[in-house]
């Protein structure tokens, strides 16, 4: 044994086994979280309950579990219980309710079943009794259904110009009301009540009021096209009239085929990616979630690559090395230590109070007390992310640039080339796959941090992009949406927590591979300049 100890064989099986242990638990977490969130978009089939006590439930099967009974004597039979999702909160007061088996007396595929996703109040499932829209009265199942799809794509196309007039239209007046107001209230700040330019901004504010009316009565119009009713009876006998304009789909999953299925999942997919989310963000897309993440992280990447590239060239190749030097690279690496939050509070403190402060009194002075970047936002919130992940990049720069043979550098200069001509022409190029390395951990770490940001920009939901077609076109004092406070405010801060679960998991397998896309294009691009500089400076 003593032998084998000294041969150094057990601590290489060791070291084997708890990376094959690691990577077990790495691959079990992305199973579950893909498993999970893959088949949230899958239409399930309705089924009908008829209990012991007389009741009759109709919705999906979502899971089924073993009842614990830790007093059964041994050998008992297990009992088991489903969970189904009735939907129909408004009329049932809750989504899910938990059936043992033992008190279901029948259960069927409910035929004719139809399920209603709403802009409110989530999903109904119920049967189709008739169709309303003005005199027209289509009654039975298949007459009903017929009518209302029939009207729907009319009723989105109205909701979808309702929506344009509300955040285009209506909110570019609103822009301009504001500044011409702010400019009025510059002048009388500067001592200026009377004169052309006060009165021609007074004009100009009764020309947007006017407009705005206009608009008013256009959406008013449009709102009263929006016309039609669906009656649906649900288990339990009770009647529920649904306008069209509160439904987004109409669909029955118990009479689609496998071709309609796929089509349904790809739209439920396109509709993930690309829409506004709704019901407190547990349905519809996260398409602003996303965008701000992406933003989020690009506007770090380019903050924090040049001050932590400076910084390791200066520590590196400028610095004289001795006692100071040494403790600004301990300082540097224990930064990389400090809990996120406290770089998110050091953001509140400093650059949102005191820099942000100080801009609004400067340039916004005629916004006050209204805060314009003295509040979170996504310039804040970028810079904080920067100053959390700038020592993994000068971390990793210096490293790269200590593996530099020191003769490329004599060559250089030996050639007549100055210090600042070895620097950019010799030096950088060959340090720039460890500057690609410290970008990808800064990456890896920026675009799952929540602590910070939820005190710097990020909101439930943000009204407007960070970036739109209204100048500057990139607003850098804008709060935004990120995918990791999301996911933390679906996960635990939705009252509705069996319905927002789904969204939970699809939002974080997202969040999963847009983070391996980021790496896996900064890893392609280090490759390329390995080969090209014919270098390994990691």
């Amino acid at each position: 044994m003593r032998k084998l100890w000294r041969s150094g064989d057990p601590f290489i099986w060791l070291t084997g086994g708890a990376l094959a242990l690691s990577l077990l638990m790495v691959f079990l977490l992305v199973g579950l979280i893909v498993a999970s969130g893959l088949g949230i978009f899958w239409p399930k089939d309705i089924h009908r309950f008829q209990l012991a006590d007389g009741r009759e439930i109709v919705g999906e099967l979502i899971e089924q579990e073993e009842i614990p009974d830790p007093d059964a004597p041994p050998g008992t039979p297990a009992k088991h219980r489903i969970k189904v999702k009735q939907a129909n909160r408004d009329l049932y007061g809750m989504d899910f309710l938990w059936i043992d088996e033992a008190d279901i007396k029948a259960q069927e595929i409910a035929a004719g079943a139809v399920q209603i996703e709403r802009r409110e109040w989530g999903n109904f499932i119920g049967f189709a009794k008739e169709f309303r829209d003005g005199e027209t009265v289509l009654q039975g199942a298949e007459n009903a259904l017929e009518g209302a799809r029939k009207r729907l794509p009319e009723i989105h196309e109205l909701h979808g110009r309702i929506s344009g007039i509300e955040k285009d239209e209506i909110g570019a007046l609103s822009r301009q009301e504001e500044e011409a107001r702010l400019r009025l209230k510059g002048l009388e700040r500067r001592g200026v009540k009377e004169g052309p330019e006060v009165e021609a901004l007074h004009d100009q504010i009764e020309k947007l009021h006017g407009e705005y009316a206009r608009y008013q009565e256009e959406l008013s119009d449009l709102r009263a096209q929006m016309t039609g009713s669906l009656v649906l009876s649900a288990a339990g006998g009770m009647e529920k009239e649904v306008p069209l304009s509160q439904i987004v789909r109409v669909f029955q999953p118990n009479e689609m085929g496998l071709f309609g299925r796929i089509w349904f999942y790809a739209t439920k997919v396109r509709e993930f990616f690309f829409d506004d989310p709704r019901e407190a963000n547990t349905e519809g897309g996260i398409f602003p979630a996303i965008f701000g993440t992406i933003v989020m992280v690009l506007l770090m990447s380019v903050l924090v690559t040049p001050l932590g590239v400076l910084a390791a060239f200066y520590l590196r190749e400028y610095a004289k090395q001795g006692a100071f030097t040494s403790a600004v690279r301990i300082a540097v690496n224990n930064l990389a230590g400090v809990p996120s939050i406290v770089f998110g509070v050091f953001g509140v403190g400093f650059l949102i109070y005191f820099v942000g402060g100080t801009i609004d009194k400067i340039f916004f002075a005629d916004a006050l007390p209204t805060p314009t970047f003295g509040t979170g936002g996504i310039l804040w919130a970028s810079i904080t992310l920067a100053l959390l992940t700038v020592p993994v990049v000068i971390v990793a720069t210096e490293e790269g640039l200590a593996q530099i043979p020191t003769g490329m550098r004599e060559g250089a200069l030996a050639l007549g080339a100055t210090k600042f001509e070895t620097t950019w022409r010799v030096v950088l190029p060959a340090v720039l796959p460890s500057m690609l390395t410290g970008m990808i951990l800064a990456i890896a770490r920026a675009a799952g941090e929540v602590a910070p940001l939820m005190i710097t920009g990020v909101v439930k939901l943000a009204p407007s992009l960070p970036i739109d077609g209204q100048w500057p076109f990139l607003h850098l004092e804008r709060k935004f949406m990120h995918l990791g406070f999301h996911i933390y405010d679906v996960g635990f801060q939705s009252p509705n927590v069996d319905a927002a679960r789904p969204m939970v998991y699809v939002t974080t397998l997202l969040l999963l591979i847009i983070v391996v896309a980021l790496n896996l294009l900064a890893i392609s691009l280090r490759n390329r300049l390995r080969k090209k500089f014919k270098l390994s400076a990691v």
